[in-house]
C-alpha cells in the first residue's frame, strides 16, 4: 500500500521573461492561465497538491506574495514562504526546509518539491508517480526524483541517466548521471537509448535525508540551511540576501551520489517559451490558436492572441508568434521564440 503521508513544497518563482508580454516580471507565468481553462498553472499545481497531501507550503518572492496569496485564498498565511528577493532554487529548497523543520516535527516524513508553472494534464497518472517516489522516499531514506520519458530530442531540457534497477516490481531505478542541456545529435541518442529521463526538478526525500545529502555532498549549502534555521527574524532577510543566487540541481541533487528516480507516468509540459505554449492550446485546421480581435489571411502553425481593443491582422505568415498586450508587443518565428526572454530584459536597461 503506497502512502498518502507527505509534505509538498510549491516554488513559484520566475523572472516572467519567457513569455513576455502575457508574462511580466511583476506578473510571472505560474500566474496565468492557459487554453481557456478557469484556474492559472499555480492554481492547477495547487489543486493537483491537494490531491496528495494537505500539508503544503508554497515559496515566492516578495514580488509576487500578493498575487500568489491572491490566487490562492484557502491556504494559511503561515503555509506561505516569502523570499526578500530571488536568489535560485537552492535557497527556495533550503528557506522551506528550515521552515517545515521549524513547524513539523516528524523528520521522516517525505517532502515533494514540485513546480507552479508547469502544464499537466494527466492527473491520476500524476498521483501515481508522487505516491510511489513518497513510499520510496519513506522507505529508502534517499531523495528521490522523478523524471519524464522523453518523446522527442529536447535540446532544452537536461536529462538523468537511468542506471540499475532499485526496485524491479515498481521499476524504480539508481540514478547513474546527469546530462546538461545536449545538442540535437545527442539529444537524439539519449532518445533512441531509452536509458534517459528529462529533468524536470521534481523530487523528494525526507527532511533526514536532505540534511544528510546536504551534510555530505554540499556542505556550503549545509551551513546556509543552518544560518535560516538560527537567524532571528530581523536578520532572515539580510541572511537570505547572502546566498549565491544558484539553482538546487547544481547545488545539491547532482552531487548527491546515493540518488534514485521514478519515470514518470504522466504527460509534462514546461510552458518555457511560445513554441511550447503553442502545443499546450487548442488549434485550428491550419494549426493556429488565435485569441481576441484578430484577422488572419493565409496563415498557418502560428500562435497569435490579442489582449487589447485595437484590431490585429497577420497576413500570408507560417510559424509565427505574435502577441499583443498592454505591456508590449512580440512578434518572432516560432522556432526562435527561446530568445524572447533574452530580448524581453534588454527593456529593463
Amino acid at each position: 500500500m503506497i502512502a498518502d503521508i507527505m509534505i509538498v513544497v510549491i516554488i513559484a518563482g520566475g523572472s516572467g521573461t519567457r513569455l513576455w508580454p502575457l508574462s511580466t516580471p511583476q506578473y510571472p507565468k505560474h500566474l496565468l492561465k492557459v487554453n481557456g481553462e478557469a484556474k492559472s498553472l499555480l492554481q492547477n499545481t495547487y489543486a493537483r497538491a491537494r490531491r496528495l497531501t494537505d500539508k503544503i507550503y508554497v515559496v515566492s518572492e516578495a514580488g509576487h506574495i500578493k498575487h500568489v496569496k491572491d490566487q490562492l485564498p484557502e491556504l494559511s498565511k503561515e503555509n506561505f514562504i516569502v523570499e526578500p528577493a530571488r536568489r535560485g532554487t537552492a535557497s527556495c529548497i533550503i528557506a522551506a526546509l528550515a521552515h517545515i523543520a521549524a513547524t513539523n516535527p516528524d523528520k521522516n516524513e517525505p517532502i515533494a518539491s514540485i513546480h507552479a508553472d508547469h502544464y499537466i494534464r494527466d492527473l491520476n497518472g500524476f498521483l501515481r508517480s508522487f505516491r510511489l517516489a513518497s513510499d520510496i522516499a519513506a522507505k529508502s531514506g534517499r531523495i528521490v526524483l522523478v523524471g519524464v520519458e522523453p518523446d522527442y530530442p529536447a535540446v532544452g531540457f537536461g536529462y538523468i541517466k537511468k542506471g540499475t534497477l532499485y526496485n524491479d516490481n515498481q521499476f524504480v531505478f539508481n540514478v547513474d548521471s546527469f546530462k546538461e542541456k545536449p545538442d540535437h545529435r545527442s539529444a537524439q541518442v539519449y532518445l533512441r537509448s531509452g536509458d534517459y529521463l528529462w529533468n524536470c526538478g521534481y523530487f523528494l526525500g525526507t527532511l533526514q535525508a536532505f540534511e544528510r545529502s546536504m551534510q555530505t555532498f554540499a556542505p556550503e549549502l549545509f551551513a546556509n540551511y543552518q544560518r535560516l534555521r538560527e537567524a532571528p527574524r530581523q536578520d532572515y532577510e539580510k541572511t537570505y540576501l547572502d546566498f549565491e543566487n544558484i539553482a538546487i540541481d547544481y547545488a545539491l541533487i547532482e552531487k548527491t551520489k546515493d540518488l534514485l528516480v521514478v519515470p514518470a507516468s504522466f504527460d509534462w509540459m514546461d510552458l518555457g517559451s511560445f513554441a511550447d505554449m503553442h502545443q499546450a492550446v487548442d488549434s485550428d485546421e491550419q494549426g493556429n490558436h488565435v485569441k481576441g480581435n484578430v484577422e488572419t489571411e493565409e496563415v498557418e502553425n502560428s500562435f497569435i492572441q490579442n489582449h487589447e481593443d485595437k484590431p490585429v491582422a497577420v497576413i500570408g505568415l507560417d510559424n509565427v508568434v505574435v502577441v499583443n498586450t498592454p505591456h508590449g508587443v512580440i512578434v518572432a518565428r516560432k522556432d526562435l521564440a527561446q530568445k524572447v526572454g533574452e530580448v524581453s530584459k534588454r527593456f529593463g536597461k
